[in-house]
């Protein structure tokens, strides 16, 4: 068998016309990658090779069959066929010997290509390039091309014409890698089946693989396809069937593996690794659930690889439930015209789905493209209300700025890369809350002056279809931990009771759970502009230190300040006409908060827009485990109250001097069980309407482990209302058309003190963005297309040289 593998690479590599192959076929793989301006890698900026893995398979369908068309085919035209069968070897060994033979031939052509990710890992600027990912794509693309090899040397035992060989050959590697998906796009296999139809044919196995993810399933696919030619060749060599037992195994053996779990994610983040909650909560889903993905087509590069890592997600979440779960992707676009699509669109959008209007360049022509586009999925369950996901980013980050003088500037390629990190937890989430069984209660108190009004419109809207949301009076009765499950306490004005007091406290030792959004001070715009442009703050007097005091917090009387913060419209002048003139300044005030990227509750969430804050101070308590959820940047001072709050606050000589706090904390999560600040002093009017409203006695600590988010600034949770649009979404300002990271943080507490199952858990997937170095690819981009146009080539020529040096010497005389 050695031998007759060794003859066929010394026989293909002893002629020019296999060298010129090769060549050909590395050529065309650096123009198509590097010089061709729609499939340029160093123009698309990323370190990867993904755009080799996903065009490979089509080069290798001229390559591969070109190889082997001569297989036996030559041997049956010239006769010596016959000798070959009077060898001492059976059937088997011959085409399994032809088989290695094409193999090693196959590993030279790929192995110059390696150049291409050592170049791209040179020229990458964060990151370098996963070489995990691009070792486990290099071993799927080898075994797809032995597949190709199995099938053209079938292809050659069967015709004398190698020309014949090399059409059949091609012909049928299209239909295996592309024909079961065209037959799954047939109108009778959309009702769920088209997704085992795919699973018929090599890309569907291929594409897992060229990502850098290897399945058990997909290894044996591949194996069985090239076991199942091999086969069919010996079949027509020796003119006999071979056992039907030996198919019926081929086909038992995949249906086996299809449900067996095993996978090797081999990229550097373990991208394709669903979290063990996450595989929970999709193997929980009974009902049929359809998932309908609107971002595809012809996409912009960052909203293209938000949608590939989109498909790959949804893939991977059917494969965890084919029963329940299947998913499509919906093109409005394609599928309506004129009146007609914006009747869908707007549709859509009535729905809660995001859509953007997206004007970009399309080429070096001065082209542009201007198009609507949906970044998000619907996800469709029986009985239940649709929920949308929006895909987008829910962090933005920006390229460095003065945070003085410039106007941040959106780094638009690491804003994707943080929406792909969160693509998981996303849909997993909304999976999770369509197959819920018991939904919690969330209770919104009032009785201390708390507003009611459209302020907190987004608050309620915002969890209002994942919740019940109910509003209790603390001046009428005692809250209940069993009915509700989280209190929301938010922005109140007027002083809190004693009795006020023991009845929150005695709801947190039966284990409810608490979130405190409090303004210490009395500070607001609406006063401000009320004034002359100035005022003075000053304390609510609230009441609430002592029991707050006693959870292991301080709410400080003070103002936080920071030099990264919104900006206000201000009148500074007059034009030539008398109009005046407004002009947006820093307001210091109106700090932006960063969340603590070791929790799940603020992991990857975008800014947080806080208004008018004061800080917090963590206090020693037993048992009690303190986390700080939100904190100023690095230029942050404290202002001491009473104070003169003024427009001019930050501009005076040198003041700037002044901000050299950083971090200062503005929420804080407090979890474990806690001690009542009425043990040893409970009132025993107290204890008997205790007694009588829950039923339960004091408890001078907690039964159980309860959370509480402590928030010094209520703003955070409230929303602007527009004297014309009405209310507007948490974390906006008015005149400025940009929305923070508010509800996201306010809807990611509510997940985490109200679910009993870690969903937040998949927030914590972080993605390396690996970036090409623009500056360096774009002073040395024709070097780089020289070398990897040629090195390749080189690369082979000197294989050949040495291989010709080695065989004249073997058989000189």
């Amino acid at each position: 068998m050695w031998a007759i593998s060794k003859k066929e690479w010394t026989h293909y590599f002893g002629s020019l016309t296999g060298f010129l192959v090769i060549c050909f076929y590395l050529l065309a793989n650096s123009l198509f990658l590097f010089v061709l301006p729609n499939f340029n890698v160093l123009d698309f900026g990323y370190a990867s090779l993904q755009v080799y893995f996903d065009y490979a398979p089509w080069f290798l369908l001229l390559l591969v069959p070109a190889i082997t068309m001569r297989s036996f085919s030559e041997e049956l035209r010239q006769g010596s066929f016959e000798l070959l069968m009077s060898l001492p070897i059976s059937p088997l060994q011959m085409v399994l010997g032809k088989l290695m033979g094409v193999i090693m031939i196959l590993a030279i052509a790929l192995a110059p290509t390696l150049l291409y990710g050592i170049a791209l890992d040179q020229l990458s600027s964060t990151g370098g390039l996963d070489w995990g990912a691009t070792a486990g794509a290099y071993w799927g693309l080898f075994l797809l091309a032995s597949v190709y090899a199995a099938v053209g040397i079938f292809a050659s035992a069967i015709t004398k014409q190698a020309l014949v060989a090399l059409l059949v050959s091609i012909s049928i590697c299209i239909f295996l890698y592309k024909g079961f998906d065209w037959i799954a796009a047939l109108p009778f296999f959309q009702n769920g089946s088209g997704f085992y139809v795919q699973q018929l044919g090599l890309q569907a196995h291929f594409e897992n693989m060229g990502k850098g993810v290897l399945y058990a399933s997909d290894l044996v696919y591949l194996l069985s396809l090239i076991l199942l030619f091999v086969l069919g060749a010996v079949e027509k060599i020796q003119y006999r069937k071979t056992s039907f037992l030996v198919y019926l195994m081929l086909v038992v053996i995949n249906i086996a593996m299809h449900f067996a779990p095993l996978q090797w994610d081999l990229t550097k983040d373990e991208r394709y690794t669903l979290s063990n909650t996450s595989k929970q909560i999709i193997a929980g889903v009974q009902e049929p659930v359809k998932i309908h993905l609107y971002l595809g087509g012809n996409l912009p590069t960052q909203y293209k690889k938000l949608a590939n890592a989109a498909t790959a997600i949804l893939n991977k979440i059917v494969q965890e439930n084919t029963q329940a779960i299947e998913w499509q992707l919906d093109l409005p676009n394609q599928m309506y015209k004129d009146t007609v699509l914006y009747e869908a669109y707007d549709s859509l959008s009535k729905l809660g789905l995001p859509i953007e209007r997206v004007q970009s360049d399309a080429s070096k022509a001065d082209q542009r493209i201007d198009q609507l586009i949906i970044p998000g999925l619907l996800i469709i369950m029986p009985g239940k209300q649709p929920i949308a996901v929006d895909l987008r980013s829910s962090k933005k980050y920006f390229k460095p700025y003065n945070i003085i003088k410039d106007v941040p500037e959106e780094d638009l390629d690491a804003s994707a890369n943080a929406a792909e990190a969160l693509l998981e937890f996303k849909i997993t989430q909304a999976l999770y809350f369509l197959n819920r069984k018991t939904i919690p209660t969330i209770g919104y108190l009032i009785g201390n002056g708390e507003p009611i009004d459209l302020s907190v419109n987004d608050l309620g809207q915002s969890i209002r279809h994942q919740y019940h949301l109910a509003v209790f009076d603390l001046k009428k009765g005692f809250p209940t931990a069993p009915a509700i499950k989280t209190l929301l306490i938010v922005k109140p004005t007027q002083p809190f009771t004693e009795l006020d007091k023991f009845k929150i406290d005695q709801y947190l030792m039966s284990g409810g759970n608490i979130i405190w959004a409090v303004d210490r001070l009395h500070a607001e715009y609406d006063s401000l502009q009320k004034t002359a442009g100035a005022y003075i703050a000053y304390d609510r007097n609230l009441g609430l230190d002592d029991l707050l005091f006693k959870y292991g917090v301080r709410m400080n009387s003070n103002l936080v300040q920071d030099l990264n913060c919104s900006k206000l419209p201000v009148v500074v002048g007059k034009d030539p006409t008398g109009n005046p003139v407004i002009q947006r300044i820093p307001w210091p005030y109106y700090p932006f908060l960063n969340g603590n990227n070791g929790h799940v509750i603020v992991k990857n969430i975008d800014r947080v827009l806080s208004q008018f804050p004061s800080s917090i101070d963590t206090i020693k308590a037993r048992g009690i485990q303190k986390t700080i959820l939100l904190s100023t940047d690095t230029n942050s001072r404290l202002v001491a109250t009473p104070n003169l709050i003024s427009l001019n606050s930050g501009k005076a000589p040198n003041e700037l001097n002044s901000f050299t706090q950083h971090q200062i904390p503005i929420a804080v999560l407090l979890e474990g069980k806690f001690s009542s600040l009425y043990h040893n002093r409970v009132n025993p009017t107290w204890q008997d309407s205790l007694l009588q409203y829950t039923g339960k006695p004091f408890q001078s600590s907690s039964s159980s482990v309860s959370k509480q988010i402590v928030i010094a600034d209520a703003d955070i949770l409230t929303n602007s209302v527009d004297k014309t649009n009405g209310p507007m979404p948490m974390g906006v300002l008015p005149f400025e058309a940009y929305q923070f990271g508010n509800r996201d943080f306010f809807t990611n507490a509510i997940v985490y003190l109200n679910e009993p199952v870690d969903i937040l858990e998949a927030r914590n997937k972080q993605l390396v963005l690996r970036l090409l170095n623009r500056e360096k690819v774009s002073a040395q981009k024709t070097a780089w297309q020289f070398i990897l146009t040629l090195g390749p080539i080189i690369a082979l020529s000197f294989g050949q040289l040495f291989w010709l040096f080695y065989r004249k010497r073997q058989f000189a005389v």
